[in-house]
């Protein structure tokens, strides 16, 4: 399944929900995204990890692949009064010099990767004992809930999507992380539920990688009318509580050792 998220940039920008507050406070008591830090954000889409980390002070970078998407991150960034540097490139040959970061931060984008070459690119831009937080933020489908039926939509629309039946946990990540080199590997996860009005759920999952990042706008189009009248029928109240697990795993490079 070919994605491109560029194709749904209007929509991502406008009805993904971004990080919530607690993850960025959880970081910031672990070390990762205090102000003053240097802050690369691979994979950074619309810069939900990046904008939220430069409102705490921090000097961030922004990179991805796609145009379109760094055009609704700079615009969030200015509607927000927050400074990022958002920069076309890829995370596992970022360009970026050696040990120029203190924080590399990747946000619901690892999957994507060639993940043994990120990590490695991660280890090879950051400085000693520099910081890596791979963070996520998933729907949770449960027995009856909004999630387990738009995912089965999904599937009868795009059978090649394969993201479906997840728990948001990524206990296979450690080892990426642990091959590159990285210490302290630690991780964490909490669950809040996020209000969704009817358009506003249309509108996320028209942003996911089963719909609009990968299908043409008329099978789009046909999805999200299904969609629409699923929600009226079996869904009706407003707002939707929508289950969301957050995922993080932190790790560091060594620190260099002291010179005598």
């Amino acid at each position: 399944m070919k994605v491109d998220f560029g194709d749904t940039a209007e929509d991502y920008a406008t009805f993904r929900a971004g990080f919530p507050r607690d993850l960025f406070e959880r970081l910031v008591a672990m070390g990762v995204g205090r102000s003053g830090q240097r802050l690369l954000d691979l994979g950074t889409g619309t810069g939900s990890l990046a904008r939220g980390f430069a409102s705490r002070g921090c000097v961030v970078t922004g990179l991805d692949p796609s145009e379109p998407l760094l055009h609704q991150a700079r615009r969030l960034a200015d509607r927000e009064g927050v400074t990022v540097d958002f920069v076309t490139g890829r995370a596992e040959d970022t360009a970026m010099p050696h040990g120029s970061f203190d924080v590399v931060t990747a946000g619901q984008c690892w999957h994507w990767f060639d993940r043994e070459a990120a990590a490695a690119e991660c280890r090879r831009v950051l400085a000693s004992a520099g910081s890596l937080a791979i963070c996520h933020f998933d729907w949770i489908p449960l027995a009856g809930n909004v999630v387990a039926a738009t995912e089965a939509l999904i599937l009868s629309h795009n059978p090649d999507w394969g993201f479906g039946g997840g728990t948001g946990m990524y206990p296979a990540w450690a080892s990426d992380v642990a091959g590159a080199g990285f210490e302290g590997i630690e991780t964490f996860s909490f669950d809040i539920d996020v209000p969704y009005s009817h358009e506003a759920w249309r509108g996320r999952i028209r942003a996911s990688a089963g719909i609009a990042a990968s299908l043409p706008a008329d099978a789009v189009s046909a999805f999200d009318a299904e969609l629409a009248r699923l929600l009226q029928r079996d869904f009706p109240s407003e707002p939707l509580a929508v289950p969301h697990r957050v995922w993080a795993l932190v790790c560091r490079v060594p620190a260099d050792p002291p010179t005598s």
